[in-house]
């Protein structure tokens, strides 16, 4: 048993063998210039603390065994598993799988959708591809944690307020204990960060607890 004292709100116990490290959408479409992301008007470079936080988590989590699975938001070159009203909310520069810099926007194979070369997924690693905000949402995900007979989450991804908070919450109500890893997350609105952080942790983790990348590589280093 590992058990982070120091997490907030309370301390943070946790098996390895039962703990999933989940890495939401660290792709290219979201980080890098030229994304989706900047389509949509935003500092992609806000999102670029995450990264260091992300990969010290994941050094850790590999040292000690732990079951990695990386997300990527992604659709269909069809776009059939694309709602319409995604595909048109807004008033961004591109679309969903328009023509862009690096490929069609959003979509399976093409460049931007690739994680971050800095935090690829390594050989036996798991990569999920979600039509979703939520990794739940018409996915495997909840099958293939219960067949490892994970009871634990560590979350890490971006962005923080939509697609890392919407898995966090889909894994709350299927009963996982989940943690938020607070430098391995950001937003292009760093006070939704903030925010999000207060609303999981509030009333005793009512969605669960944070902490830091640090502190869960000491956890798991002792």
């Amino acid at each position: 048993m590992s058990r982070i004292d120091d997490a907030q709100p309370f301390a943070y116990e946790f098996t390895p063998s039962r703990t999933a490290v989940v890495v939401i959408d660290m792709q290219r479409d979201f980080l890098e210039p030229g994304g989706f992301g900047e389509t949509l008007g935003n500092d992609v470079s806000l999102l670029a603390p995450a990264i260091e936080g992300t990969a010290r988590l994941l050094n850790a989590a590999r040292h000690a065994g732990l079951l990695i699975i990386h997300t990527r938001e992604c659709h269909k070159p069809d776009l059939s598993d694309c709602p319409p009203a995604k595909r048109t909310r807004g008033a961004p520069t591109l679309r969903i799988g328009d023509p862009g810099p690096m490929g069609r926007i959003l979509i399976a194979g093409e460049p931007g959708s690739d994680i971050i070369p800095a935090l690829a997924a390594h050989p036996g690693e798991i990569v999920i591809d979600k039509p979703g905000k939520g990794a739940f949402h018409a996915t495997g995900l909840d099958a293939l944690l219960r067949s490892r007979r994970i009871t634990h989450l560590l979350f890490a991804g971006v962005t923080t307020e939509v697609c890392v908070q919407t898995t966090m919450r889909e894994a709350n109500d299927r009963g996982y204990e989940c943690l938020l890893v607070e430098d391995a997350t950001d937003s292009y609105f760093p006070a939704f960060k903030q925010a999000v952080l207060q609303m999981v942790r509030a009333q005793s983790a009512i969605v669960g607890w944070t902490a830091s990348s640090t502190q869960i590589a000491a956890a798991l280093s002792e």
